[in-house]
């Protein structure tokens, strides 16, 4: 089981921190992000464990795919805006924004930190942004281990890839999820 470090900021001058309320009238919303994001990660979990041998472009298929479909999912049926994003990014499209880049630094700082919630504004929308880690597993290094051993597939597709380098346990990526007021 996975501790989420649910810390509610009231932001001043643009830090980030946690302020944990209801919202939309809905108290039940935000708690909703949480089960939902760790239901998000749990499935890159037990897809990417499913990984044997080499990745290619199934591999692809069978772990990211869902992911990015699931999170769409999301956005459809919940009006959240829902990301994966990261200081390494492998699409250019999932380049962290500057509080992304903060939430971002401060779970590199600070290992133990899973979550973290920020009131802030996104596309001229009031509302609060949740921030979940990512951690590498060891099924995780087919794709994102070594720059040399990354599959065909991903050196020919993203030829201005960043998303290799990493070791087990570091931090891959971060959730973004925006739920306007």
């Amino acid at each position: 089981m996975v501790k989420v470090a649910l810390t509610v900021v009231l932001i001043a001058s643009g830090g980030l921190g946690l302020a944990f309320a209801a919202h939309r009238n809905d108290p039940d919303e935000l708690p909703m992000v949480v089960k939902e994001v760790e239901a998000l990660n749990s499935m890159r979990s037990a897809l990417a464990m499913t990984i044997t041998g080499e990745a290619d472009q199934a591999t692809f298929a069978q772990v990211c795919k869902p992911v990015g479909a699931r999170m769409k999912q999301l956005m459809e049926e919940r009006g959240w805006k829902v990301a994966q994003l990261s200081e390494k990014y492998r699409n250019p499209s999932n380049k962290p924004d500057w509080e992304a880049k903060l939430a971002y630094k401060m779970m590199e700082d600070s290992p133990e930190l899973m979550g973290l919630w920020k009131q802030t504004e996104m596309d001229s929308e009031k509302g609060v942004r949740y921030f979940r880690r990512i951690v590498v597993e060891e099924s995780c290094l087919a794709c994102h281990g070594r720059k040399a051993d990354r599959p065909e597939f991903v050196k020919a597709g993203y030829p201005d890839d960043r998303a290799y380098g990493f070791k087990v346990g570091d931090l891959r990526g971060i959730y973004s999820v925006f739920v306007a007021e």
